[in-house]
Protein backbone atom coordinates (compact mmCIF):
# COMPACT_ATOMS: atom_id res chain seq x y z
CA UNK A 1 0.00 0.00 0.00
CA UNK A 2 1.20 3.51 -1.00
CA UNK A 3 1.43 6.15 2.15
CA UNK A 4 1.40 9.07 -0.44
CA UNK A 5 4.85 9.87 0.09
CA UNK A 6 8.02 10.71 -1.99
CA UNK A 7 10.20 7.38 -2.59
CA UNK A 8 13.21 9.57 -1.17
CA UNK A 9 11.12 9.23 2.43
CA UNK A 10 12.33 6.58 5.37
CA UNK A 11 10.78 7.75 8.17
CA UNK A 12 7.91 9.84 9.42
CA UNK A 13 6.89 12.65 12.00
CA UNK A 14 3.73 13.24 13.38
CA UNK A 15 2.47 16.30 15.18
CA UNK A 16 0.13 14.71 17.77
CA UNK A 17 -2.50 17.02 18.72
CA UNK A 18 -4.87 17.29 15.97
CA UNK A 19 -3.20 15.33 13.89
CA UNK A 20 -3.66 11.81 15.49
CA UNK A 21 -5.66 12.91 18.38
CA UNK A 22 -8.68 15.20 18.49
CA UNK A 23 -7.00 16.54 21.81
CA UNK A 24 -6.59 19.89 19.72
CA UNK A 25 -10.57 20.43 20.83
CA UNK A 26 -9.73 19.97 24.37
CA UNK A 27 -7.17 22.35 24.48
CA UNK A 28 -8.48 25.00 22.40
CA UNK A 29 -11.26 24.97 25.22
CA UNK A 30 -8.76 25.06 27.89
CA UNK A 31 -7.16 28.23 25.98
CA UNK A 32 -10.32 29.76 26.08
CA UNK A 33 -11.30 29.61 29.20
CA UNK A 34 -8.07 30.55 30.79
CA UNK A 35 -8.10 33.75 28.72
CA UNK A 36 -11.76 34.23 29.41
CA UNK A 37 -11.48 34.28 33.21
CA UNK A 38 -8.96 37.07 32.18
CA UNK A 39 -11.17 39.03 30.97
CA UNK A 40 -9.54 38.25 27.34
CA UNK A 41 -11.82 37.03 24.56
CA UNK A 42 -10.37 34.61 22.86
CA UNK A 43 -11.53 33.03 19.04
CA UNK A 44 -10.87 30.03 17.05
CA UNK A 45 -8.58 32.28 14.74
CA UNK A 46 -6.69 33.81 18.26
CA UNK A 47 -5.80 29.98 18.71
CA UNK A 48 -4.63 29.18 14.97
CA UNK A 49 -2.72 32.19 15.38
CA UNK A 50 -0.96 33.19 18.53
CA UNK A 51 -1.62 29.55 20.09
CA UNK A 52 -1.68 26.70 17.94
CA UNK A 53 1.88 24.38 17.97
CA UNK A 54 3.44 26.44 20.05
CA UNK A 55 4.97 25.26 22.92
CA UNK A 56 2.81 26.51 26.15
CA UNK A 57 4.60 29.28 27.26
CA UNK A 58 5.18 30.58 24.26
CA UNK A 59 1.17 30.50 23.38
CA UNK A 60 0.49 33.10 26.55
CA UNK A 61 3.21 35.23 25.36
CA UNK A 62 1.90 35.25 21.97
CA UNK A 63 -1.61 35.86 22.54
CA UNK A 64 -0.94 38.49 25.36
CA UNK A 65 1.22 40.43 22.82
CA UNK A 66 -1.27 40.47 20.30
CA UNK A 67 -3.89 42.10 22.95
CA UNK A 68 -1.07 44.89 23.71
CA UNK A 69 0.13 43.00 27.09
CA UNK A 70 3.26 42.71 28.36
CA UNK A 71 3.30 39.76 30.59
CA UNK A 72 5.94 39.40 33.39
CA UNK A 73 7.87 35.63 32.93
CA UNK A 74 5.76 34.67 35.99
CA UNK A 75 2.92 35.61 34.84
CA UNK A 76 3.39 33.73 31.76
CA UNK A 77 4.30 30.35 33.42
CA UNK A 78 1.22 30.82 36.36
CA UNK A 79 -1.63 31.43 33.11
CA UNK A 80 0.45 28.27 31.30
CA UNK A 81 0.59 26.43 34.36
CA UNK A 82 -3.55 26.85 34.96
CA UNK A 83 -4.13 26.24 31.39
CA UNK A 84 -2.11 22.81 31.31
CA UNK A 85 -4.22 21.90 34.68
CA UNK A 86 -7.18 22.79 33.42
CA UNK A 87 -6.81 20.64 30.00
CA UNK A 88 -5.65 17.76 32.19
CA UNK A 89 -9.17 17.40 34.14
CA UNK A 90 -11.07 18.20 30.98
CA UNK A 91 -9.34 14.70 29.30
CA UNK A 92 -10.03 12.90 32.74
CA UNK A 93 -13.60 14.11 31.96
CA UNK A 94 -13.96 13.69 28.53
CA UNK A 95 -11.03 10.96 27.37
CA UNK A 96 -8.97 10.88 24.33
CA UNK A 97 -10.57 9.86 20.53
CA UNK A 98 -7.65 9.02 18.03
CA UNK A 99 -9.09 10.27 14.55
CA UNK A 100 -10.09 6.57 13.15
CA UNK A 101 -8.44 7.76 9.70
CA UNK A 102 -4.87 8.37 11.27
CA UNK A 103 -5.19 4.84 13.19
CA UNK A 104 -5.86 3.69 9.32
CA UNK A 105 -2.46 5.62 8.66
CA UNK A 106 -0.41 4.80 10.98
CA UNK A 107 -1.16 1.39 10.65
CA UNK A 108 -0.84 1.09 7.18
CA UNK A 109 2.63 2.73 8.02
CA UNK A 110 3.56 0.15 10.40
CA UNK A 111 2.88 -2.70 8.12
CA UNK A 112 5.54 -0.96 5.64
CA UNK A 113 8.19 -0.80 8.21
CA UNK A 114 8.36 2.76 8.56
CA UNK A 115 9.44 4.13 12.12
CA UNK A 116 7.36 6.48 13.42
CA UNK A 117 8.19 9.76 15.91
CA UNK A 118 5.87 11.98 17.32
CA UNK A 119 6.89 15.61 18.14
CA UNK A 120 4.60 17.48 19.76
CA UNK A 121 4.67 20.70 22.14
CA UNK A 122 2.22 19.51 24.34
CA UNK A 123 3.75 18.11 27.65
CA UNK A 124 0.90 15.93 28.01
CA UNK A 125 2.02 13.30 25.10
CA UNK A 126 2.89 10.15 26.84
CA UNK A 127 -0.79 10.42 28.64
CA UNK A 128 -2.60 11.17 25.59
CA UNK A 129 -0.88 8.31 23.74
CA UNK A 130 -1.35 5.52 26.60
CA UNK A 131 -5.38 6.83 26.65
CA UNK A 132 -5.13 6.86 23.22
CA UNK A 133 -3.71 3.32 22.33
CA UNK A 134 -1.35 5.12 20.21
CA UNK A 135 2.10 4.28 22.09
CA UNK A 136 2.79 0.80 20.45
CA UNK A 137 2.98 2.78 17.29
CA UNK A 138 5.68 5.33 18.57
CA UNK A 139 9.42 4.86 17.82
CA UNK A 140 10.28 8.11 18.87
CA UNK A 141 9.01 11.36 21.54
CA UNK A 142 10.04 14.19 21.41
CA UNK A 143 7.31 16.31 23.42
CA UNK A 144 7.11 19.81 25.49
CA UNK A 145 9.49 17.87 28.23
CA UNK A 146 12.59 17.42 25.42
CA UNK A 147 12.00 20.52 24.41
CA UNK A 148 12.65 22.11 27.72
CA UNK A 149 15.24 19.43 29.30
CA UNK A 150 17.51 19.60 25.95
CA UNK A 151 17.01 23.43 25.74
CA UNK A 152 15.45 23.33 21.86
CA UNK A 153 13.47 26.25 20.75
CA UNK A 154 9.35 25.14 19.78
CA UNK A 155 7.55 25.49 16.67
CA UNK A 156 7.84 27.19 14.28
CA UNK A 157 11.47 26.94 14.81
CA UNK A 158 12.55 23.50 12.88
CA UNK A 159 14.36 22.32 16.11
CA UNK A 160 12.04 19.81 17.42
CA UNK A 161 11.38 17.78 14.49
CA UNK A 162 15.19 17.55 13.86
CA UNK A 163 15.33 15.67 17.03
CA UNK A 164 12.73 13.41 16.23
CA UNK A 165 14.38 12.49 12.92
CA UNK A 166 17.88 11.73 14.83
CA UNK A 167 16.06 9.75 16.98
CA UNK A 168 15.09 7.98 14.46
CA UNK A 169 18.84 7.67 12.81
CA UNK A 170 17.47 9.59 9.71
CA UNK A 171 18.27 12.97 7.72
CA UNK A 172 15.25 15.22 7.85
CA UNK A 173 15.47 15.21 4.04
CA UNK A 174 14.53 11.30 4.24
CA UNK A 175 11.51 12.21 6.76
CA UNK A 176 8.05 13.45 6.22
CA UNK A 177 6.06 15.47 8.79
CA UNK A 178 2.68 15.78 8.84
CA UNK A 179 0.93 18.59 10.73
CA UNK A 180 -2.39 20.38 11.48
CA UNK A 181 -0.31 23.77 12.71
CA UNK A 182 0.56 26.73 10.67
CA UNK A 183 3.72 26.97 13.11
CA UNK A 184 4.59 23.00 12.50
CA UNK A 185 3.72 23.17 9.11
CA UNK A 186 6.70 25.85 8.67
CA UNK A 187 8.90 23.88 10.63
CA UNK A 188 9.09 21.00 8.89
CA UNK A 189 9.70 23.38 5.63
CA UNK A 190 12.31 25.10 7.43
CA UNK A 191 13.56 22.47 8.98
CA UNK A 192 14.25 21.15 5.06
CA UNK A 193 12.33 18.22 5.57
CA UNK A 194 11.37 15.86 2.41
CA UNK A 195 7.84 15.86 2.68
CA UNK A 196 5.50 18.34 4.88
CA UNK A 197 1.72 17.12 4.96
CA UNK A 198 -1.04 19.76 6.19
CA UNK A 199 -3.84 18.19 7.76
CA UNK A 200 -7.17 20.98 7.38
CA UNK A 201 -8.98 21.01 10.99
CA UNK A 202 -9.19 24.36 10.90
CA UNK A 203 -10.51 25.18 7.60
CA UNK A 204 -7.22 26.73 6.83
CA UNK A 205 -5.66 24.52 3.69
CA UNK A 206 -4.59 27.76 2.12
CA UNK A 207 -2.93 29.02 4.76
CA UNK A 208 -1.17 25.42 5.21
CA UNK A 209 -0.15 25.42 1.58
CA UNK A 210 1.14 29.04 2.18
CA UNK A 211 3.12 27.71 5.16
CA UNK A 212 5.22 25.35 3.14
CA UNK A 213 2.79 21.91 3.08
CA UNK A 214 3.93 19.89 -0.44
CA UNK A 215 -0.04 18.36 0.00
CA UNK A 216 -3.13 19.46 2.78
CA UNK A 217 -5.75 16.88 3.32
CA UNK A 218 -9.05 16.81 5.61
CA UNK A 219 -7.92 12.94 6.77
CA UNK A 220 -4.49 11.28 6.52
CA UNK A 221 -6.34 7.93 4.98
CA UNK A 222 -6.86 9.98 1.67
CA UNK A 223 -2.93 9.50 0.96
CA UNK A 224 -3.09 6.07 1.25
CA UNK A 225 -4.22 4.17 -2.43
Amino acid sequence: MSLGIPEKITALLFDLDGVLTSTAVLHRQAWRQTFEAMGQPFSEQDYLAHVDGKPRYDGVRGFLTSRGLTPSEDEVRRIGDQKNDLVNAIIDEQGITPYPASVTYLEAARAAGFPIGVVTSSANALRVLRAGNLLDYVDALVDGNVIIASNLRGKPAPDSFVEGARRLKTAPENAAVYEDALAGVKAGRDGGFGFVVGVDRGHQADALQAHGADVVVDELDELLS
